[in-house]
């Protein structure tokens, strides 16, 4: 059971990661006509499309986008304690469980769209179109910390700065939170 609990997760944590980034290429106003924006586009459109005629957004938030990755957050839990466990009793917790999955998702993207610039960094010449929203992306986080720490020897340290409060945030989290957090 553990390896069909491992790809629920995964298959689960990896749409989610798809949903999530189109909130934030829209809330970053990254190119639209990318290849890889229009890939999340066409990957999470099914759903989002009629929701969004229903949900309007708020100013740059896409709050359709965001229930629909809450939506998935949910059945995520609900999906492993059915594989898990053999059956599904509705708890509200499972809401609130949710709510903190979506979170540590939010942060692991932002993990992995920062590890996925740096190493782009060290072996694209720049011309890359995933880089290029990479850059889009991540440029908001790391100009200020660049502004902060300079770049020393040519290295730019304002990525291990961020990785560094990421992981402050996520053990922070775990200990408000509790062992739930570190389990979703």
């Amino acid at each position: 059971m553990n390896s069909l609990g491992f790809l629920v997760n995964t298959l689960f944590d990896l749409y989610i990661m798809v949903v999530l980034l189109r909130i934030w290429l829209q809330w970053a106003k990254a190119d639209f006509y990318n290849p890889f924006s229009q890939f999340v586009v066409k990957a999470t459109q099914p759903v989002v499309g009629p929701l969004r005629r229903i949900i309007p957004s708020v100013g740059s938030l896409d709050l359709a986008t965001l229930l629909f990755a809450y939506l998935l957050c949910v059945g995520k839990i609900l999906t492993l304690l059915l594989v898990l466990g053999g059956g599904i009793v509705f708890n509200p917790t499972y809401l609130w469980y949710g709510a903190l999955a979506l979170l540590k998702a939010a942060g692991g993207l932002v993990f992995w769209v920062l590890l996925i610039r740096a190493i782009l960094s060290w072996v694209s010449q720049g011309r890359s179109p995933v880089e290029y929203v990479m850059y889009q992306l991540t440029e908001p986080m790391t100009a200020p910390i660049r502004r902060v720490i300079p770049a020393m020897g040519g290295l730019d340290l304002s990525v291990l700065v961020l990785f560094l409060g990421l992981q402050f945030a996520n053990f922070l989290i775990g200990d408000i939170v509790g062992q739930i957090w570190f389990q979703l």
